[in-house]
């Protein structure tokens, strides 16, 4: 179900990276008297209750920065560089395709104009550190507009953490969105079982047949849903078909496990579902390509989790749900490790996208050296395999007789990124 206020750029269909859901948090303000920075990250529209007074002046949801003044009598007002800022930490990495600015209710004290920088520092770095970072601009200084949602779409592939949103020279703003595509570090997930169709870890749902009463978003959303809103639900079939909703995985993988979940749906839960997988791995497209059965088509039950050992047998980086003949589901999870292939891919992805120096420290770590690490940072980016091992081949020094160059070389590279 869509509204006339609901953001309308391409970009908010993707995942907001600024969710607290996925971990995101303000890291660090230089200033918020008046109202928290917190507030920027509030998952529920800002709302506005007139005549409601605190200690420090009409309670505001979102973040607002006390007046600025000049530094004397003959200079009362702000320089034109004087700003105040908010550094949020990223729920999970990713490439930032879009940025929400809103300043819903601030009429009266919104900010002239705008910035938004965005910086990669792996780790937990402290906020300090954060300051010394290198710092990228996404939304140039741009003029605001009271009570107004400002949509910038940003155009860089670059994997980021964190963000800063700095406004001219004080005011408020409601709420900030942070919308890309997740990036996760293949390390991290080196090993493990997760949600192969979870949004903290890059899975997507790509495509729905409804969405009019909600979002398939909330499928592979983080946590379990607390009410019926907060899961996918479609409008009453009148025709002999039935609904779906199709995600691609956080990478190619082994998918051992599945939990179909119909928490709140009382009266409206689908009365069967089966899943069905699809491998792109071997360039086929799954608009094209061949489907192949992961579970039947089973009987659900009404406000349940049910839970399914799979044995598929083969890679999966697609999955369709299709439920019979409608109705809502509050969360789809899809529990497996990513097939070798499937974690080589991921780590491509992540490696060509990180900054170079993050890139090339990583190649250190793996067993390079730095002079080896750099020059083969400088040859992202990597379109496949292939290409990663020739960029590799192509190193210097050459090798002597031994190969022991080779070696180190080959082993890192396995290392790193699984190629």
């Amino acid at each position: 179900m869509t509204t006339a206020d609901t953001p309308s750029a391409p970009f908010t269909e993707l995942v907001n990276l600024a969710s607290r859901l996925l971990g995101a948090g303000v890291v660090a303000t230089n200033e918020d008297t008046f109202a928290d920075a917190e507030n920027l990250l509030v998952a529920k529209p800002a709302e506005f209750r007139p005549h409601t007074f605190g200690h420090k002046g009409q309670i505001m949801d979102g973040w607002e920065s006390k007046r600025r003044r000049g530094v004397s009598a003959d200079q009362p007002h702000p320089t034109d560089q004087d700003h105040d800022w908010a550094i949020v930490r990223l729920g999970v990495g990713g490439a930032i395709r879009g940025v929400i600015v809103d300043t819903a209710h601030f009429t009266g004290n919104y900010p002239e104009s705008a910035v938004v920088e965005a910086a990669s520092v792996p780790g937990h770095p402290s906020p300090e550190e954060l300051q010394a970072a290198d710092w990228t601009v996404l939304v140039p200084r741009t003029p605001l507009r009271g009570d107004t949602a400002h949509e910038f779409a940003v155009e860089d592939d670059t994997r980021y953490t964190h963000v800063r949103l700095s406004i001219f020279p004080d005011g408020g703003v409601a709420r900030l969105r942070v919308h890309g595509e997740v990036l996760p570090d293949p390390r991290e997930l080196d090993g493990l079982t997760f949600d192969l169709a979870a949004q903290e870890y890059g899975g997507v749902a790509e495509a729905a047949s409804d969405r009019y009463f909600s979002s398939p978003h909330n499928l592979n959303a983080p946590g379990r849903a607390s009410v019926m809103g907060e899961g996918w639900e479609t409008r009453r079939r009148r025709d002999k078909a039935n609904d779906w909703v199709q995600i691609a995985l956080a990478g190619g993988g082994e998918v051992l496990a599945a939990e179909v979940d119909t928490t709140h749906f009382v009266a409206n839960a689908p009365g069967w579902a089966d899943l069905i997988g699809f491998d792109a791995s071997t360039g086929q497209d799954p608009s094209e390509g061949e489907w192949f059965e992961i579970l039947p088509r089973t009987r659900l039950q009404p406000d349940t989790r049910h839970r399914f050992r799979l044995d598929v047998g083969r890679p999966v980086t697609h999955v369709r749900i299709n439920v019979y003949p409608d109705g809502g589901l509050a969360r789809l999870r899809l529990t497996g490790r990513l097939t070798e292939a499937g974690r080589a891919a991921l780590a491509l992805r992540w490696f060509n996208a990180v900054p170079a120096a993050e890139a090339a420290a990583a190649l250190v770590g793996a067993g390079l050296s730095a002079e080896e690490s750099a020059a083969l940072a400088a040859a992202r980016p990597l379109a496949d395999p292939a290409a990663a091992t020739a960029a590799v081949a192509a190193l210097q020094p050459t090798d002597g007789p031994d190969g022991e160059h080779s070696a180190r070389r080959r082993s890192a590279l396995w290392r790193l990124l699984g190629v």
